[in-house]
């Protein structure tokens, strides 16, 4: 049976199995001495040896929440062993490390010169190695992705986003979510939850990718408790896929409040993870964004099948998340009030600011802030 292949951006291969297809892919790309990003429990899982590729330079040092270090190391090993392109293998954090890899690889200077904040679009080209994503959780979109989140060697969680940072293409194939652990699959479901509500409410005008996130909206809020009670099921899991890389693309319309305050929570030394954050804040800033996009919030309430009032949809992800065993505070994560501070600040410098349907101001994030603790 012939998979598909679906072109919006970069090209996605979808399907169970597909992963058997890219060795010979990556030979008939002109990739013959290909770097494999990924992090040490997948490579102890085995799942590097599911590629397919004959005697693999395998760099595994990446972090949960990936840093700066991390990159130069793994450029040092693209450099060391001279490598012709990269394998982007796992969740968001080596694909954005792979995805940070490639840009050094051929640009000069400190990667965060390269930020979004920094003006650094303007400054990342095309001339850059391939990168081909295979994503082994389904959440955090990067496959698709025209953005990299790194901690910098300034201490700071930044975005490095252009349209030369999406993956040349995407492998996704569910067959390499079906082990993931069922506290991994809901938040990373959360983060794809995340994504679509974002791009959905931000107030940029792009009809297409309203579609796509409203659609990928509904799709994992059907299939996601599946996948989480029921994770060998294949069809869940082809379908949180799917909704994973729907919610990247519609990226091109920004996230907002959320992925704010999420990001620089990312970068404390704590390891709290991405995606459930993102479920801790979401009912908060529903509640916060509705006299900005109260439409919005009525148009997703019907995609889930729920009331339309903000509270209505709200508490529908609070009840979410508790059905899916998530933390609900972020006390519950560890999180202290004196890990708060500089946060607000932070947030309202974030890359995903700009897109939010209201104004992020200190006083905002500082009292989203007080409420998800």
């Amino acid at each position: 049976m012939k998979l598909p292949t679906i072109s919006y951006l970069t090209d996605i291969h979808l399907g169970a199995g597909v992963v058997q297809n890219l060795a010979e892919f990556l030979q008939a790309s002109g990739i013959h001495r290909p770097l494999v990003v990924t992090d040490t429990v997948l490579l102890e899982l085995g799942m590097v040896e599911r590629l397919g590729i004959p005697s693999p330079v395998v760099f595994s040092d990446v972090r949960t929440n990936p840093h700066e270090a991390d990159v130069l190391a793994g450029l040092a090993v693209y450099r060391g062993e001279r490598c012709d392109g990269i394998v982007a293998l796992g969740g968001g954090s080596p694909i954005d490390c792979a995805k940070c890899v490639s840009l050094l690889a051929t640009h000069s200077g400190s990667l965060e010169e390269y930020a979004l904040i920094r003006n650094g679009v303007t400054r990342i080209t095309a001339n850059k190695p391939p990168v081909i994503a295979v994503p082994t959780t389904a959440g955090t979109g990067s496959e698709v992705g025209r953005a990299a989140l790194v901690t910098t060697a300034s201490g700071r969680k930044l975005g490095f986003i252009s349209p030369h940072m999406i993956p040349t293409s995407a492998w996704c194939d569910p067959e390499l979510t079906l082990d993931l652990p069922a506290t991994l699959t809901a938040a990373t479901g959360m983060d794809a939850i995340s994504h679509c509500v974002e791009t959905f409410c931000s107030p940029k005008y792009n009809p297409v990718a309203d579609a796509i996130a409203l659609d990928g909206l509904a799709r994992a809020w059907t299939n996601l408790p599946q996948a989480v009670h029921q994770p060998r099921q294949i069809e869940f899991r082809h379908e949180m896929m799917v909704a994973a890389f729907q919610g990247a693309l519609a990226f091109q319309k920004g996230l907002g409040l959320i992925h704010s305050l999420s990001h620089p929570l990312g970068a404390l030394d704590k390891q709290l993870h991405h995606g459930t954050l993102n479920a801790v804040f979401l009912p908060h800033v529903i509640r916060h964004n509705h006299s900005f996009c109260s439409d919005r919030i009525q148009q997703m309430g019907k995609a889930i099948g729920t009331g339309r009032t903000s509270e209505d949809v709200a508490n529908a992800f609070s009840h979410l998340n508790h059905q899916l065993n998530l933390p609900a505070t972020l006390s519950d994560m560890g999180v202290t009030k004196d890990d708060l501070k500089g946060i607000a600040e932070a947030a309202v410098e974030d890359h995903s600011s700009p897109t939010n349907p209201g104004p992020v101001t200190l006083e905002v994030c500082q009292e989203l802030l007080a409420a998800a603790l």
